[in-house]
């Protein structure tokens, strides 16, 4: 019995793992402007007809931004 409790946990572990990395992508873009870039990443993410959460934006010179896509 502990044996089929273990197994059934780590199937739904390895599942759970692979749905969310089937439904989530990570973009990064440039741009000259936060709203530039920001509309980069939108536009993406419409395409994709994906949601958009941005995690990093760095201004040095230019704007970097990395957001993942979810669907």
């Amino acid at each position: 019995m502990k044996t089929i409790k273990a197994l059934s946990i780590a199937a739904v572990a390895a599942l759970s793992l692979m749905s969310a990395a089937s439904f989530a992508q990570s973009i990064s873009v440039t741009s000259s402007t936060l709203d530039g870039a920001e509309a980069k990443i939108a536009a993406q993410a419409a395409q994709q007809g994906a949601q958009y959460k941005i995690t990093e934006a760095n201004t040095n010179n230019r704007v970097h931004m990395t957001a993942e896509l979810h669907k």
